[in-house]
């Protein structure tokens, strides 16, 4: 019934905007090993289920993409990322809470981003295993070489790669909607360890950066969030009304899951 319910909200949201409907949302579902939920990341299987599904979109349909994940594997995040760019009609990327890391890698590679006026990006600098690779190569300017054991050294090479790596695919995502000196700016900004990784990036900030942002978000896509629930079993963390206040001439309201 759920997958009916989401199928049917996509369809809907795809006749009103005459667009080919992408989601990629990682929750966590009441899927579970040994009772603790299963997180979810942009991985190899998303990019060839999303690869496929912009393969198969003709070339003058628009793509709307709903993003909501923490991020994921650098390679499958890119690949996604280059197919939206080379897709010649028009792409949006839809952010109702948040798409961090290689969310945000993705979303660099649409010509409109829409954001939920409270959601966020991220950097997206690669982490090389718990470490960010810019505060690896940082060892290398604070401590002598006679001083670092040779596996650090190896980390620290890998991670100078990585860093140059992602800021030339960052660099030629933007080259397509802001001057090459303004993208060189932003992907060193966004790719260089200028943040913790888990920086949010709100609205006001990716608008500042060049990047095009709207808040104009769909009801659809709203309605479409609360059709991918979060693991059940647990009491809610906030409770709400779904139903007009009394003052709106709503009635009694109980707690529901957020």
């Amino acid at each position: 019934m759920l997958l009916g319910a989401r199928a049917r909200k996509i369809a809907e949201l795809e006749r009103k905007r005459q667009s080919r409907v992408i989601t990629l949302i990682h929750r966590q579902e009441a899927v579970s090993f040994l009772g603790i939920p299963i997180s979810r990341f942009i991985n190899i299987d998303d990019s060839e289920q999303v690869l496929r599904a912009i393969r198969l979109t003709d070339k003058n349909v628009p793509i709307d993409l709903i993003l909501h994940t923490p991020g994921g594997l650098v390679l499958a995040a890119e690949q996604i990322a280059e197919a939206l760019l080379r897709h010649p009609a028009k792409v949006t990327v839809f952010v109702p809470h948040y798409a961090m890391s290689g969310g945000t890698l993705i979303a660099l590679a649409a010509d409109e981003i829409v954001m939920d006026e409270n959601a966020v990006l991220g950097p997206v600098d690669p982490q090389l295993g718990q470490y960010p690779a810019a505060s690896i190569v940082k060892v290398l300017e604070k401590k002598p070489l006679s001083e670092i054991d040779d596996q650090t050294l190896i980390l620290a090479d890998v991670a100078e790669k990585a860093l140059r790596q992602v800021k030339a695919t960052v660099k030629n995502l933007l080259r397509k909607h802001m001057p090459e000196e303004k993208a060189e700016e932003v992907a060193h900004l966004l790719s260089q360890g200028t943040w913790t990784h888990d920086y949010p990036i709100d609205v006001a900030q990716a608008r500042e950066m060049g990047l095009r942002v709207s808040t104009e978000m769909p009801l659809e896509v709203y309605e479409l969030m609360d059709l991918y629930p979060q693991a059940q079993g647990k009491s809610p963390a906030s409770s709400t009304c779904p139903f007009p206040t009394a003052k709106e001439g709503g009635g009694r309201c109980f707690p529901s899951t957020t």
